[in-house]
């Protein structure tokens, strides 16, 4: 069987400006794959195209062995999840109804708001923690929260495939390490995730699949244990670094060198 998304020779630009170019990969079924890069390496770009928010200038990205600009839009919002950067939520919505437009991909016209909806959207709220805010307005809230809420809107859409970009943006190191729990939980309960995370040590904490990036190109890919090498984290980051056993999981752990006194 081949995974249900992947890329094909794909050019990504945005106007005249190429991001990569012949970019090809496979997002492995049930896996949390985690891409990785320095700034401006073509990480978002990537998870845009993966989930049609960009238009690839030539390739193509399959979504279970389709073409997904063929698919309809309700067709791939059921199928596929995204959380963009910063996403904007409109004036004066509430929690509760900023999570509840994630079924929308699952109305229409014969079918309205349902008991399977109300409970998705519960769940999706205790899942992340935010139930105790359903009824505030999301201009009340702060970063952490806020970003939380759209975690949830994400979850309550339910589908097999969920893609985020930075999702812990804005989150103090407790709270990271909450949704990232929280991802591989759903991970494990059979979800796909593809996460672009910063922070390299959490990254290769709970990614089952990592992919590095650099200059819009996928450098190295797969187990974190199998790629993660010193010589890695140069070619990728520019950066001096020891890489050793992590104490409480056995992967590896960065550890950046720090340049001769001088």
């Amino acid at each position: 069987m081949t995974d249900r998304l992947s890329a094909e020779d794909l050019t990504l630009r945005y106007e005249s400006r190429v991001i990569s170019k012949g970019l090809s990969l496979s997002i492995p079924d049930g896996g949390f794959s985690v891409i990785v890069g320095p700034n401006a390496c073509g990480k978002s770009t990537l998870l845009r195209a993966l989930s049609r928010l960009l238009p690839p200038e030539a390739g193509q990205v399959i979504l279970d062995g389709k073409a997904i600009s063929e698919l309809p839009s309700r067709e791939v919002a059921r199928r596929l999840g995204m959380l963009p950067q910063s996403p904007v939520a409109p004036d004066g919505i509430t929690v509760s109804d900023l999570v509840a437009r994630g079924r929308f991909p699952h109305q229409s016209f014969l079918r309205q708001w349902s008991p399977e909806d109300e409970r998705a959207t519960r769940d999706a709220l205790a899942l992340t923690g935010t139930l105790d805010l359903a009824e505030r307005r999301m201009a009340e809230l702060s970063g952490g929260q806020r970003q939380r809420v759209w975690i949830a809107m994400a979850l309550a859409q339910e589908t097999p495939i969920l893609l985020l970009d930075e999702p812990t943006t804005f989150l103090d190191i407790a709270h990271q390490i909450e949704v990232l729990e929280l991802l591989s939980r759903l991970n494990r309960q059979g979800r796909t995730v593809v996460a672009v995370l910063h922070e390299l040590n959490l990254a290769i904490r709970y990614a089952s699949h990592l992919i590095a990036m650099r200059d819009g190109a996928v450098v190295a890919r797969g187990a974190p244990e199998e790629i993660v090498t010193e010589a890695l984290i140069e070619e990728v980051f520019a950066l001096p670094a020891r890489v050793m056993a992590d104490p409480e999981t056995g992967r590896p752990m960065i550890i950046p060198r720090r340049p001769p006194a001088g």
